[in-house]
Protein backbone atom coordinates (compact mmCIF):
# COMPACT_ATOMS: atom_id res chain seq x y z
CA UNK A 1 0.00 0.00 0.00
CA UNK A 2 1.15 3.39 -0.89
CA UNK A 3 2.24 5.63 1.66
CA UNK A 4 0.37 8.85 0.62
CA UNK A 5 -3.50 6.36 0.21
CA UNK A 6 -4.10 7.82 3.67
CA UNK A 7 -3.17 11.40 3.17
CA UNK A 8 -6.10 14.11 2.42
CA UNK A 9 -6.42 14.17 -0.98
CA UNK A 10 -5.37 18.07 -0.72
CA UNK A 11 -1.96 17.02 0.29
CA UNK A 12 -1.84 14.25 -1.94
CA UNK A 13 -2.15 16.26 -4.65
CA UNK A 14 -0.22 19.02 -3.63
CA UNK A 15 1.72 20.60 -6.27
CA UNK A 16 5.30 19.44 -6.33
CA UNK A 17 7.12 21.64 -8.85
CA UNK A 18 5.78 25.10 -10.40
CA UNK A 19 4.15 23.44 -13.63
CA UNK A 20 1.77 22.23 -11.46
CA UNK A 21 0.36 25.12 -9.84
CA UNK A 22 -2.87 26.03 -11.56
CA UNK A 23 -4.51 28.74 -12.09
CA UNK A 24 -1.66 31.58 -11.10
CA UNK A 25 0.02 31.29 -14.35
CA UNK A 26 1.51 34.79 -14.26
CA UNK A 27 2.83 34.69 -10.52
CA UNK A 28 4.30 31.76 -11.09
CA UNK A 29 6.14 33.52 -14.23
CA UNK A 30 7.04 36.22 -12.46
CA UNK A 31 8.58 34.55 -9.62
CA UNK A 32 9.89 32.06 -11.60
CA UNK A 33 12.04 34.67 -13.29
CA UNK A 34 13.05 36.49 -10.24
CA UNK A 35 14.73 32.80 -9.23
CA UNK A 36 16.05 32.45 -12.93
CA UNK A 37 18.00 36.29 -12.70
CA UNK A 38 19.00 35.45 -8.73
CA UNK A 39 16.99 38.55 -7.88
CA UNK A 40 14.35 37.20 -5.62
CA UNK A 41 12.88 39.51 -3.19
CA UNK A 42 11.07 39.11 -0.12
CA UNK A 43 7.66 38.26 -0.78
CA UNK A 44 3.75 38.95 0.10
CA UNK A 45 1.18 36.44 -1.36
CA UNK A 46 -1.88 37.21 0.00
CA UNK A 47 -5.82 36.00 -1.55
CA UNK A 48 -8.48 34.10 -0.12
CA UNK A 49 -7.96 30.79 1.16
CA UNK A 50 -7.62 27.40 -1.09
CA UNK A 51 -5.66 29.66 -4.43
CA UNK A 52 -2.46 28.30 -4.07
CA UNK A 53 -0.35 30.13 -1.79
CA UNK A 54 1.36 27.64 -0.24
CA UNK A 55 1.14 25.42 -2.50
CA UNK A 56 3.21 28.08 -5.02
CA UNK A 57 6.00 29.24 -2.27
CA UNK A 58 6.66 25.37 -1.08
CA UNK A 59 6.86 24.39 -5.00
CA UNK A 60 9.28 27.50 -5.48
CA UNK A 61 11.61 26.43 -2.54
CA UNK A 62 11.58 22.68 -3.90
CA UNK A 63 12.61 24.19 -7.19
CA UNK A 64 15.63 26.31 -5.85
CA UNK A 65 16.43 23.83 -3.34
CA UNK A 66 16.24 19.89 -4.20
CA UNK A 67 17.28 17.87 -1.72
CA UNK A 68 18.66 20.64 0.18
CA UNK A 69 14.91 22.08 1.05
CA UNK A 70 15.25 21.32 4.71
CA UNK A 71 18.16 22.84 5.48
CA UNK A 72 17.29 26.07 3.49
CA UNK A 73 13.74 26.66 4.35
CA UNK A 74 12.34 27.66 7.73
CA UNK A 75 8.51 27.42 7.47
CA UNK A 76 6.10 28.46 10.34
CA UNK A 77 2.58 28.54 10.41
CA UNK A 78 -0.22 29.69 12.24
CA UNK A 79 -0.72 26.24 14.52
CA UNK A 80 3.08 27.60 15.35
CA UNK A 81 3.61 29.78 18.20
CA UNK A 82 5.14 33.24 16.55
CA UNK A 83 4.63 35.80 19.11
CA UNK A 84 7.44 38.11 19.98
CA UNK A 85 10.10 35.36 21.38
CA UNK A 86 9.69 32.97 18.32
CA UNK A 87 10.97 36.24 16.04
CA UNK A 88 13.95 37.02 18.37
CA UNK A 89 15.08 34.01 18.85
CA UNK A 90 14.22 30.88 16.06
CA UNK A 91 13.65 33.09 13.18
CA UNK A 92 16.85 35.65 13.94
CA UNK A 93 19.12 32.74 15.14
CA UNK A 94 17.86 30.73 11.49
CA UNK A 95 18.09 34.30 9.49
CA UNK A 96 21.92 35.06 11.19
CA UNK A 97 23.66 32.13 10.44
CA UNK A 98 25.22 30.92 7.09
CA UNK A 99 25.20 27.50 5.30
CA UNK A 100 28.93 26.55 4.86
CA UNK A 101 28.38 24.38 1.68
CA UNK A 102 25.20 25.98 0.14
CA UNK A 103 25.68 29.25 -1.71
CA UNK A 104 22.70 31.76 -1.82
CA UNK A 105 20.16 32.80 0.81
CA UNK A 106 17.81 30.94 2.55
CA UNK A 107 14.08 30.99 3.11
CA UNK A 108 11.40 31.66 5.40
CA UNK A 109 7.58 31.13 5.27
CA UNK A 110 5.51 32.59 7.66
CA UNK A 111 2.12 31.10 6.50
CA UNK A 112 -0.95 32.61 8.19
CA UNK A 113 0.84 35.80 8.95
CA UNK A 114 -1.98 38.12 9.66
CA UNK A 115 -2.78 36.06 12.70
CA UNK A 116 0.93 37.13 14.00
CA UNK A 117 0.65 39.91 17.13
CA UNK A 118 1.60 43.67 16.28
CA UNK A 119 4.39 43.22 18.34
CA UNK A 120 5.89 39.84 16.29
CA UNK A 121 5.10 42.05 13.08
CA UNK A 122 7.00 45.09 14.28
CA UNK A 123 10.10 43.06 16.07
CA UNK A 124 10.16 41.41 12.30
CA UNK A 125 10.59 44.37 10.30
CA UNK A 126 14.02 45.23 11.82
CA UNK A 127 14.99 41.54 10.89
CA UNK A 128 14.30 41.28 7.42
CA UNK A 129 16.13 44.48 6.86
CA UNK A 130 19.48 43.17 8.68
CA UNK A 131 19.70 39.77 7.11
CA UNK A 132 18.66 40.39 3.30
CA UNK A 133 21.81 39.50 2.53
CA UNK A 134 21.45 35.71 3.30
CA UNK A 135 17.69 35.35 3.83
CA UNK A 136 14.27 35.67 2.21
CA UNK A 137 11.34 35.75 3.85
CA UNK A 138 7.72 34.92 1.96
CA UNK A 139 4.69 36.06 4.08
CA UNK A 140 1.08 34.88 3.29
CA UNK A 141 -2.03 36.04 4.36
CA UNK A 142 -5.52 36.05 3.53
CA UNK A 143 -5.76 39.73 4.63
CA UNK A 144 -3.28 42.31 3.57
CA UNK A 145 -4.77 45.16 5.48
CA UNK A 146 -4.16 42.59 8.63
CA UNK A 147 -0.54 43.31 8.37
CA UNK A 148 1.65 46.50 9.40
CA UNK A 149 2.20 48.86 6.60
CA UNK A 150 6.11 49.08 6.95
CA UNK A 151 5.89 45.02 6.68
CA UNK A 152 4.21 45.56 3.53
CA UNK A 153 6.48 48.08 1.68
CA UNK A 154 9.42 45.52 2.24
CA UNK A 155 7.61 43.09 0.54
CA UNK A 156 6.41 42.30 -3.26
CA UNK A 157 3.57 41.97 -3.02
CA UNK A 158 1.01 39.03 -5.17
CA UNK A 159 -2.53 38.37 -5.37
CA UNK A 160 -3.98 35.59 -5.64
CA UNK A 161 -7.60 35.47 -6.89
CA UNK A 162 -9.69 32.63 -6.74
CA UNK A 163 -8.85 29.98 -9.10
CA UNK A 164 -11.17 29.86 -12.75
CA UNK A 165 -13.47 27.10 -12.78
CA UNK A 166 -11.12 25.89 -15.84
CA UNK A 167 -8.23 25.64 -14.25
CA UNK A 168 -10.33 23.96 -10.90
CA UNK A 169 -11.54 21.13 -13.77
CA UNK A 170 -8.48 20.39 -15.34
CA UNK A 171 -6.89 19.41 -11.68
CA UNK A 172 -10.25 17.77 -10.78
CA UNK A 173 -10.31 15.48 -14.06
CA UNK A 174 -6.77 14.68 -13.45
CA UNK A 175 -7.43 13.41 -9.75
CA UNK A 176 -10.42 11.66 -10.86
CA UNK A 177 -8.35 9.68 -13.20
CA UNK A 178 -5.96 8.58 -10.62
CA UNK A 179 -8.63 7.91 -8.47
CA UNK A 180 -10.73 6.15 -10.39
CA UNK A 181 -13.81 7.69 -9.96
CA UNK A 182 -16.94 8.03 -11.69
CA UNK A 183 -18.89 11.09 -11.69
CA UNK A 184 -21.99 12.85 -13.89
CA UNK A 185 -21.15 15.28 -15.59
CA UNK A 186 -23.76 17.77 -13.75
CA UNK A 187 -22.01 16.64 -10.44
CA UNK A 188 -18.94 18.28 -12.17
CA UNK A 189 -21.08 21.45 -13.20
CA UNK A 190 -21.95 21.77 -9.80
CA UNK A 191 -18.79 21.27 -8.25
CA UNK A 192 -16.81 23.48 -9.90
CA UNK A 193 -19.38 26.45 -9.30
CA UNK A 194 -19.67 25.42 -5.59
CA UNK A 195 -16.04 25.22 -4.69
CA UNK A 196 -16.12 29.24 -5.57
CA UNK A 197 -12.36 29.40 -6.93
CA UNK A 198 -11.39 27.07 -3.64
CA UNK A 199 -8.88 24.30 -4.53
CA UNK A 200 -9.00 23.09 -1.58
CA UNK A 201 -12.44 22.65 -1.37
CA UNK A 202 -13.09 21.11 -4.53
CA UNK A 203 -10.80 18.21 -3.73
CA UNK A 204 -11.93 18.37 -0.29
CA UNK A 205 -15.61 17.35 -1.19
CA UNK A 206 -14.71 14.91 -3.96
CA UNK A 207 -12.90 12.44 -1.19
CA UNK A 208 -16.05 13.25 0.54
CA UNK A 209 -18.14 12.14 -1.92
CA UNK A 210 -16.00 9.14 -2.64
CA UNK A 211 -16.02 7.77 0.92
CA UNK A 212 -19.81 7.81 1.17
CA UNK A 213 -20.01 6.09 -2.12
CA UNK A 214 -17.57 3.10 -0.77
CA UNK A 215 -18.16 1.21 -3.85
CA UNK A 216 -15.72 2.46 -7.07
CA UNK A 217 -18.16 1.34 -9.65
CA UNK A 218 -20.99 3.76 -8.21
CA UNK A 219 -21.18 7.33 -9.79
CA UNK A 220 -21.03 10.53 -7.85
CA UNK A 221 -24.30 12.33 -8.52
CA UNK A 222 -25.18 15.94 -8.10
CA UNK A 223 -27.81 15.62 -5.33
CA UNK A 224 -24.31 13.90 -3.45
CA UNK A 225 -22.35 16.84 -4.59
CA UNK A 226 -24.73 19.55 -2.82
CA UNK A 227 -25.06 17.30 0.09
CA UNK A 228 -21.29 17.22 1.00
CA UNK A 229 -21.45 20.87 0.72
CA UNK A 230 -24.56 21.37 2.17
CA UNK A 231 -25.71 23.84 0.28
CA UNK A 232 -29.10 24.30 -0.82
CA UNK A 233 -30.40 22.01 -4.20
CA UNK A 234 -31.58 24.28 -6.84
CA UNK A 235 -34.84 22.46 -6.91
CA UNK A 236 -35.71 23.37 -3.30
CA UNK A 237 -34.88 27.38 -3.95
CA UNK A 238 -37.01 27.18 -7.29
CA UNK A 239 -39.79 25.72 -5.07
CA UNK A 240 -39.71 27.88 -2.08
CA UNK A 241 -39.41 31.09 -4.78
CA UNK A 242 -42.02 30.13 -6.93
CA UNK A 243 -44.58 30.23 -3.82
CA UNK A 244 -43.86 33.39 -2.50
CA UNK A 245 -44.38 34.40 -6.22
CA UNK A 246 -47.30 32.67 -7.08
CA UNK A 247 -49.15 31.77 -3.37
CA UNK A 248 -50.62 33.74 -0.43
CA UNK A 249 -48.57 35.11 2.23
CA UNK A 250 -49.76 31.64 4.99
CA UNK A 251 -49.12 28.78 2.20
CA UNK A 252 -45.24 30.96 1.27
CA UNK A 253 -44.66 31.04 4.92
CA UNK A 254 -45.22 26.82 5.28
CA UNK A 255 -43.79 25.97 2.31
CA UNK A 256 -40.32 27.65 3.44
CA UNK A 257 -40.60 25.81 6.87
CA UNK A 258 -41.22 22.82 5.36
CA UNK A 259 -38.00 23.06 3.11
CA UNK A 260 -36.08 24.34 5.85
CA UNK A 261 -36.76 21.52 7.80
CA UNK A 262 -37.11 18.44 5.54
CA UNK A 263 -33.87 19.32 3.62
CA UNK A 264 -31.72 20.67 7.56
CA UNK A 265 -31.37 24.37 5.70
CA UNK A 266 -30.46 27.14 7.09
CA UNK A 267 -32.31 30.55 6.73
CA UNK A 268 -29.11 32.01 5.46
CA UNK A 269 -28.66 29.26 2.66
CA UNK A 270 -32.12 30.24 1.03
CA UNK A 271 -31.23 33.65 1.24
CA UNK A 272 -27.88 33.28 -1.03
CA UNK A 273 -29.97 30.62 -3.22
CA UNK A 274 -32.74 33.68 -3.47
CA UNK A 275 -30.38 35.69 -4.81
CA UNK A 276 -28.17 33.21 -6.96
CA UNK A 277 -31.36 32.65 -8.76
CA UNK A 278 -33.04 35.96 -9.22
CA UNK A 279 -29.95 37.10 -10.57
CA UNK A 280 -30.84 35.12 -13.74
CA UNK A 281 -34.37 37.06 -13.69
CA UNK A 282 -35.23 39.87 -16.14
CA UNK A 283 -35.66 42.37 -13.29
CA UNK A 284 -36.25 46.42 -13.16
CA UNK A 285 -32.50 47.58 -11.63
CA UNK A 286 -34.75 49.42 -8.70
CA UNK A 287 -36.52 45.79 -7.80
CA UNK A 288 -33.14 43.74 -8.20
CA UNK A 289 -31.96 47.18 -5.34
CA UNK A 290 -34.83 46.48 -3.28
CA UNK A 291 -34.82 42.55 -3.23
CA UNK A 292 -30.70 42.80 -2.61
CA UNK A 293 -31.43 45.35 0.03
CA UNK A 294 -34.14 43.90 2.20
CA UNK A 295 -32.52 40.26 1.95
CA UNK A 296 -29.02 42.17 3.54
CA UNK A 297 -30.34 43.54 5.98
CA UNK A 298 -32.36 40.35 7.41
CA UNK A 299 -28.95 38.52 6.56
CA UNK A 300 -27.71 41.35 9.41
CA UNK A 301 -30.36 40.54 11.33
CA UNK A 302 -29.87 36.26 11.55
CA UNK A 303 -26.16 37.18 12.50
CA UNK A 304 -27.00 39.07 15.31
CA UNK A 305 -29.47 36.25 16.30
CA UNK A 306 -33.43 36.77 16.55
CA UNK A 307 -36.33 34.75 15.63
CA UNK A 308 -36.14 32.49 12.62
CA UNK A 309 -40.33 33.07 12.11
CA UNK A 310 -39.69 36.79 11.60
CA UNK A 311 -37.09 36.52 9.61
CA UNK A 312 -38.65 34.21 7.42
CA UNK A 313 -41.90 36.45 7.32
CA UNK A 314 -39.70 39.45 6.63
CA UNK A 315 -38.20 37.52 3.69
CA UNK A 316 -41.26 36.73 1.76
CA UNK A 317 -42.53 40.36 2.29
CA UNK A 318 -39.08 41.59 0.71
CA UNK A 319 -39.40 39.59 -2.58
CA UNK A 320 -43.07 40.24 -2.52
CA UNK A 321 -43.27 43.44 -1.95
CA UNK A 322 -40.40 44.63 -4.49
CA UNK A 323 -41.86 42.33 -7.03
CA UNK A 324 -45.41 44.12 -6.70
CA UNK A 325 -44.21 47.05 -6.98
CA UNK A 326 -42.53 45.98 -10.50
CA UNK A 327 -46.13 45.77 -11.95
Amino acid sequence: MDKTDNLPWVEKYRPSSLDEVYGQSDIVETVRKFVHEGRLPHLLFYGPPGTGKTSTIIALAKEIYGPNYKNMVLELNASDDRGIDVVRNQIKSFASTMQIFSKGFKLIILDEADAMTAVAQNSLRRIIEKYTKNTRFCILANYAHKLNPALLSRCTRFRFHPISEQAIQERVQNVIMKESLQISPTAEESLLRLSGGDMRRALNVLQACKAALGDDTLEIDQDMIYECIGAPHPQDIELALDSILKDDWTKSFLTLDQVKRSKGLALIDLISGFVEVLSNYDLKPKTRIAILSGLSEIEYGISKGGNDKIHTSAIIGVIKGALENEK
